[in-house]
């Protein structure tokens, strides 16, 4: 019987609701923690993980046992509950609807890790909506800017 060989390396990026600007810088690295434990209960492995107020990056090491929309769901659904749960905001906590997920080679890792670890040194020469055109673009994804992330409001 033949067995099932994978390597699949996806970089996860998705928004806060309306992109503002609440995950708060005292408890950012909880949320990375907690996200971290959601991927690792499904099999997955976190190789990177950070972002900046309004949006997260992830690049995991997948299981072929879930789709990524799957992973996404329980991602976001989970994540956002805890923190209403845990009620760092005065208001309701909520992502985005959407999100983005782009593939990689082995490679690439090193690369797409450094380039999650130093999102907030980043995106001080680069906004993230440039940011995400640019990656789009060079991933060849035809896309309207109306069913991109939202500008900040």
């Amino acid at each position: 019987m033949a067995n099932t060989y994978t390597q699949l390396h996806v970089q996860l990026v998705f928004a806060v609701k309306y992109r503002e600007g609440v995950i708060g810088k005292e408890w950012e690295e909880r949320l990375y923690t907690y996200i971290t434990g959601i991927v690792q209960n499904f099999n997955h492995k976190v190789l990177a993980i950070n972002g900046m107020s309004d949006h997260i990056h992830i690049l995991v090491g997948m299981r072929p046992t879930q789709s990524i929309s799957e992973l996404m769901e329980a991602i976001k659904g989970s994540s956002s509950k805890w923190i209403n749960q845990e009620k760092f905001l005065k208001t309701k906590f909520a992502w985005q609807e959407g999100y983005s997920a782009f593939s990689y080679t082995k490679s690439h890792v090193p690369q797409v890790q450094k380039y999650i670890f130093n999102q907030k040194e980043h995106h001080k020469k680069e906004s993230f909506l440039d940011e995400y055109r640019q990656v789009l673009k060079g991933f060849g994804i035809d896309y309207d800017d109306k069913y991109i992330f939202k500008p900040l409001e």
